[in-house]
């Protein structure tokens, strides 16, 4: 029964951190961008670096870039900098909405099959599906990263 409570208690305490950082299309729902992807069905393979420059921007190489609607893609992801970054794929008003969680929360770790956070050196990658046409955001949500000039676009255009 003692580690019961203790374990409702910590449950109780974890519980506003835990709904919260899960902003990039968690809880359940259906992503206007699409859904993840299975790699074997992958036709493009988009190789996105993360880095800063010595004049203190941070950004993405390539800083924008177009698919298809119904492609499967593999975004392969490397951390060339020299702190952490993340990768984050989403609406616009998400990224944004995410962003502000993260300021409160900047440890938060990510579990989103459409982010990915990477330590100096490191590589990852995404496998997407982009289920519907339009415009989309990828940001770096890491505290004044975005600000430093960490975003870029993705176009998904219809069939």
């Amino acid at each position: 029964m003692k580690n019961y409570l203790m374990a409702l208690a910590l449950a109780a305490l974890a519980s506003p951190a835990l709904a919260s950082g899960n902003h990039a299309g968690g809880h359940g729902e259906k992503m206007a961008i699409g859904e993840p992807g299975d790699k074997a069905k992958a036709t493009q393979t988009i190789r996105v670096t993360m880095k800063e420059t010595d004049d203190g921007k941070m950004l993405f190489t390539p800083a924008a870039f177009n698919v298809r609607k119904g492609q499967t893609v593999k975004i392969a992801i490397k951390n060339a900098g020299t702190v952490d970054h993340e990768f984050v794929l989403d609406q616009e008003d998400k990224i944004l909405e995410h962003k502000k969680v993260m300021e409160k929360f900047p440890e938060m770790e990510h579990a989103d099959p459409n982010s990915i956070r990477l330590p100096p050196g490191q590589s990852g990658e995404i496998v997407w599906k982009f289920t519907t046409d339009g415009e989309f955001k990828f940001a770096c949500l890491i505290p004044g990263h975005y600000e430093a000039g960490m975003h870029g676009d993705v176009t998904v255009a219809g069939k």
